[in-house]
């Protein structure tokens, strides 16, 4: 086994774990960050692979904007783990059931019948000047435009349907409403108001202080 098969399997594992402790730990928060570690330990394989591109991207992307505003909204939507418990075991055999055929389906699909050496050659190592950015970006805005396209869409969907369960669940004396249109009438002689106040001289602390210290002696 060379270093870099280590790195890997290494990576890979870090990867597996993070992604059971993502499904298994009961605090939302802790699932969240169990999450960024499994993307991170990602990362790390794709760069073994000469993906440096896809690495980077994973990192300052997925790690550095997507999983921080996740963060934000499962703290904002306030989850009620007991509520959450107590219908559990009621679809705890359709959950199991489901579990099972995924597997299968990945084991069909990605089996050790479909991949090995035996089946694919070793890659073949890049030259310095092989530049993987725009042999994805050449595709990625030429023929899957489209899809680039709805995948930003179903992002800010879930945003704004995150948002909306946050007000839907909260009463409405804690949730602040924007009245735009009022917003937009607004004068300066209605936000600023002046003021007359009496002057008031305040008393001299120094000499108070002094005259409290010659009362206790």
């Amino acid at each position: 086994m060379t270093f870099l098969e280590f790195i890997f399997y290494v990576l890979a594992g870090i990867a597996i774990v993070g992604a059971l402790m993502m499904i298994t730990v009961k605090n939302p928060v802790k699932a969240t960050l169990w999450l960024v570690l499994s993307f991170i330990a990602t990362a790390g394989v794709w760069l073994t692979a000469q993906a440096e591109f896809l690495g980077l991207v994973l990192i300052l992307v997925y790690v550095g904007a997507l999983m921080v505003l996740f963060l934000f909204v499962v703290m904002m939507i306030d989850i009620n783990i007991a509520e959450i418990k107590e219908n559990f075991t009621d679809y705890l055999p359709i959950g199991v059931l489901a579990s099972v055929a995924i597997l299968a389906m990945l084991y069909m699909v990605v089996g050790p019948s479909h991949f090995g050496l035996d089946k694919y050659a070793t890659p073949e190592g890049f030259s310095a000047d092989y530049s993987n950015t725009r042999v994805i970006a050449i595709p990625l805005y030429t023929e899957h435009v489209y899809a680039f396209i709805l995948a930003a869409v179903l992002l800010l969907v879930g945003i704004v349907a995150a948002i909306t369960l946050v007000l839907g669940r909260r009463s409405t004396t804690f949730v602040l409403h924007q009245d735009i249109d009022k917003q937009v009438k607004v004068q300066a002689k209605d936000r600023f108001k002046m003021v007359k106040m009496d002057s008031v001289v305040e008393k001299d602390v120094v000499k108070d202080a002094s005259k409290v210290e010659e009362d206790k002696s």
